[in-house]
């Protein structure tokens, strides 16, 4: 007999993630609970009941794009919820946009549960609440991000990560490891450790023990890296400055670290790398800089490059740098022209390129495990390769972040498959890539 009553179709929500790692997190668990509540997740805002736009709002370019999101959802859906960063200062959205639903903040879940659940109540039914028990991820599925505390106590001149999301909070370690378990559990090969300061976690905890399989392990970043190191998995620490007080921006200029109220001992810096590589001869060390802050000079940009040839970073970014509305930096000293922030930049990048090929070519004739995030069949074209339907991907080293770093470019007579590590024999190198064939498995 025909079902006169059909079940009425589940709630759907379209989601949009914008800006840094975290902010991805963030999605994951907004997006988790409302999975778990029976709603489901829409490709398209025009196939959706409502949309949820998570915003990024650290520089002016980042909330113009915000706000372009916004837009773009409110045009093809008409019903919007806003949160992350941006939502720090509703103001600056309902000024453009006074028809959104509701904005909250970043790391404000309940908030935008609720309002989810105010705008489009959910349906609830025990056979389709169902979650995997890794939560709903925006990454592949080798791969996740792993957040191990929220804030920052640091007071950098240019950056306002604080007013947005408050001061550092940690999260005990034995929640970090449980979530890291079921990760692994479900086929993740990959933990990304992301936080805003992550040398500086558990210093709010007062690096406080919780129990962890029988034992104590302690909210402190040496110990929470080893006990992620037992469970099988590569482990990529992201963010780790030399000390607590000190994030991703390294600038090789006294005065201009300073100005940004960053600590000015570059020669203690470069001692530092010396050691670690001494200790660690395959150590991957990245950094991102900013070129063009108020005052910066011709001399202080000639220094940077210097320290950049004495350094030797193996992968390195750039950013020119953009006043923030509320930013001490604005009130420092007199801005960089335009013009020179740009040709500053591609200076920048070119000299480091040099340097990236330098090293880069070190590893030619090494053998690297590689793990394999792209694939494709079809000749790879060059003579050395297995011949027509060799399998030709992309992966990375251990010392290369997904969709930030360099790529290997690589060549395998059996299909290799999104996931899978591999042994590859590296035949050459060019500025920021690898090429080579796999060896082994």
């Amino acid at each position: 007999m025909e079902n006169q009553h059909p079940a009425p179709r589940a709630p759907r929500v379209s989601f949009v993630s914008l800006g840094c790692p975290k902010a991805l997190v963030d999605s994951e668990r907004i997006m988790t609970r409302l999975r778990a509540e029976g709603y489901e997740l829409a490709r398209s805002h025009a196939g959706a009941d409502l949309a949820v736009v998570n915003t990024c709002g650290f520089l002016d370019s980042a909330q113009a794009e915000s706000l372009a999101a916004i837009g773009q959802a409110l045009s093809e859906n008409g019903k919007v919820i806003v949160t992350g960063c941006m939502g720090a200062e509703p103001e600056k959205i309902t000024a453009r946009y006074p028809g959104v639903l509701a904005i909250t903040g970043p790391q404000q879940y309940e908030s935008v549960v609720a309002a989810v659940h105010r705008a489009l109540p959910p349906r609830h039914d025990p056979f389709v609440d169902l979650l995997p028990p890794e939560g709903i991820k925006l990454t592949p599925r080798h791969y996740a991000y792993l957040k191990i505390s929220e804030g920052c106590n640091n007071r950098c001149s240019f950056c306002i990560i604080p007013k947005l999301r408050g001061d550092l909070v940690s999260r005990p370690a034995a929640d970090v490891l449980r979530e890291a378990e079921r990760l692994i559990a479900a086929g993740v090969k990959e933990l990304l450790v992301i936080s805003q300061d992550t040398s500086a976690y558990g210093t709010d905890l007062k690096y406080a023990a919780s129990a962890w399989k029988g034992h104590e392990v302690q909210a402190k970043f040496l110990d929470l890296a080893r006990a992620l190191g037992e469970l099988g998995a590569w482990v990529r620490l992201h963010y780790v400055y030399p000390y607590p007080h000190v994030d991703e921006v390294i600038h090789a200029s006294p005065a201009v670290l300073r100005r940004m109220k960053r600590p000015a001992a570059q020669e203690k810096t470069l001692q530092r790398i010396a050691r670690w590589r001494d200790i660690c001869p395959d150590l991957t060390i990245r950094s991102t800089f900013i070129v063009g802050f108020p005052g910066e000079s011709e001399e202080d940009f000639q220094r940077l490059l210097d320290w950049l040839d004495e350094a030797e970073l193996d992968r390195v970014g750039c950013f020119r740098y953009e006043p923030v509305a509320g930013a001490l930096a604005n009130e420092l000293a007199p801005a960089v022209p335009d013009a020179v922030k740009e040709e500053r930049w591609h200076r920048f990048m070119g000299h480091q390129q040099a340097i990236s090929a330098r090293r880069l070519r070190r590893r030619v004739s090494t053998r690297q495990q590689v793990i394999i995030d792209e694939v494709h069949a079809g000749p790879c074209g060059r003579s050395h390769a297995a011949g027509a339907g060799a399998t030709v991907a992309k992966g990375r080293t251990r010392g290369d972040a997904p969709q930030i770093d360099g790529s290997v470019h690589v060549a395998s007579r059996r299909p290799l498959r999104r996931g899978e590590i591999a042994t590859v024999r590296i035949e050459r190198a060019d500025e920021y890539d690898l090429h080579g064939t796999v060896v082994g498995f």
